[in-house]
């Protein structure tokens, strides 16, 4: 088996050919069990490669019930047709592992996998702190941001994206930091460049991280899903260097030859370097973190000891002296206590209790400030200041 963790997208600016969707239909096609979308600074494509493997998945299930209960495809259905790219293979569902490869400004290229939530959340950090400190559009990386703030992380360094004039111990160097801060979970990226030297290469860069103790991982690298988006790859490339496609020279692809690999292609390709095709697979095994965990949390509106319930209760109690300074008639009561029920029940207090601090900001600077809509009619929102209507004369 085999799984390519190291995926270029069109969501890295004018240098990927594909969509992240196209990648994980192939993908579904070649029967790859996982795939990761490492764009260049950046986890902007994996949304859409998480929708599109949901999609596939729920096609998959279908055809899978379809054939259980009829024993074979449907008519409407040839197997060719079910194996297309816009018809994926019929039990195959890829697998997406959230990534990004991290471009630096003092290091080697590293692609980092998280393993955890935790990890998804310093890699988001990471990226973040680049992007601060740079123009829009770029991106302000250096190696002491990844020994600094990663964690939960899997990383792979890529010592032959290093420009030819460097020196042959930079990518050394910066694997022993790596191994250092990130013991057991840092491996060394092999990726071919089809001119004819790759077997030199992989012997010489799998030797060298031998000697250091690291493993070697596999990689296609893709730039493109099908080897038919060339001459868009060569199209893109023309647009970031403001040229025209006839003056690329040898910044345009050689060949067709940088896309999306199968198993048994990558196992060509790596003849004799196989244990880094299968070192592909198993770490793709080994990750579990899945977009599918992510969950919008509201900010928690907690103050010291007092929990956002609690706050909000005594908040909208206070107002209710405040707003009724003779007095509250019962309904007015029966209103507050049903509607702090109901908005426990939802677990809406932090929302609430926002809307209340913007509003006492806004008023503490005599700048106007009206709640609109439904709260017009409710007693918590007149209570804590929102609204100015008392909700005694209609009903929410």
């Amino acid at each position: 088996m085999f799984a390519e963790l190291n995926i270029t997208s069109n969501f890295s600016f004018l240098k990927g050919a594909s969509h992240p969707e196209e990648y994980m239909s192939r993908a579904a096609a070649l029967g790859m069990e996982a795939i990761a979308i490492a764009d260049e600074n950046s986890v902007s494509g994996i949304v859409r490669a998480h929708a599109r493997s949901r999609e596939i998945r729920r096609q998959v299930e279908e055809r899978q019930a379809w054939e259980a209960e009829h024993g074979r495809i449907g008519p409407e259905m040839s197997r060719e047709a079910a194996f297309s790219e816009r018809s994926p293979a019929l039990y195959t569902t890829p697998r997406l592992i959230p990534a990004a490869r991290l471009v630096f400004l003092d290091a080697p290229p590293v692609t980092v996998i998280p393993e955890t939530r935790a990890g998804w959340g310093s890699l988001c950090r990471m990226l973040s702190t680049g992007r601060l400190r740079a123009e829009k559009g770029h991106c302000d990386l250096r190696l002491s941001d990844l020994l600094d703030r990663g964690t939960g992380v899997k990383l792979i360094l890529w010592p032959e994206s290093l420009p030819l004039q460097s020196g042959a111990g930079d990518w050394v160097r910066t694997a022993r930091q790596l191994m250092h801060r990130f013991a057991g979970k840092v491996h060394v990226g092999l990726s071919p460049r089809y001119d004819g030297r790759d077997a030199e290469r992989f012997t010489a860069l799998t030797e060298k991280a031998r000697r250091i103790g690291l493993p070697t991982l596999a990689s296609a690298s893709p730039l493109m899903h099908r080897g038919s988006r060339r001459k868009l790859a060569d199209v893109v490339t023309a647009i970031r260097y403001g040229c025209r496609v006839d003056d690329l020279g040898r910044d345009a692809l050689p060949n067709s030859e940088s896309r999306l690999r199968s198993e048994a292609e990558m196992r060509h390709l790596f003849k004799g370097f196989e244990e880094a095709v299968d070192r592909a697979f198993a770490l793709s095994q080994s990750l579990n973190f899945s977009l599918d965990e992510l969950r919008y949390e509201y900010p928690s509106e907690i103050t010291g000891s007092e929990t956002a319930t609690e706050r909000l209760r005594r908040l909208a109690y206070e107002g209710l002296a405040w707003r009724y300074p003779a007095g509250t008639s019962e309904k007015v009561h029966r209103l507050l206590k049903h509607e702090l029920k109901l908005i426990a029940q939802l677990k809406y207090e932090p929302y609430f209790l926002t809307v209340r601090d913007i509003v006492a900001f806004a008023r503490s600077r005599d700048i106007l400030c009206q709640g609109r809509g439904s709260a017009a009619n409710s007693v918590v929102c007149y209570c804590l200041g929102i609204t100015s209507v008392s909700p005694e004369i209609g009903t929410m």
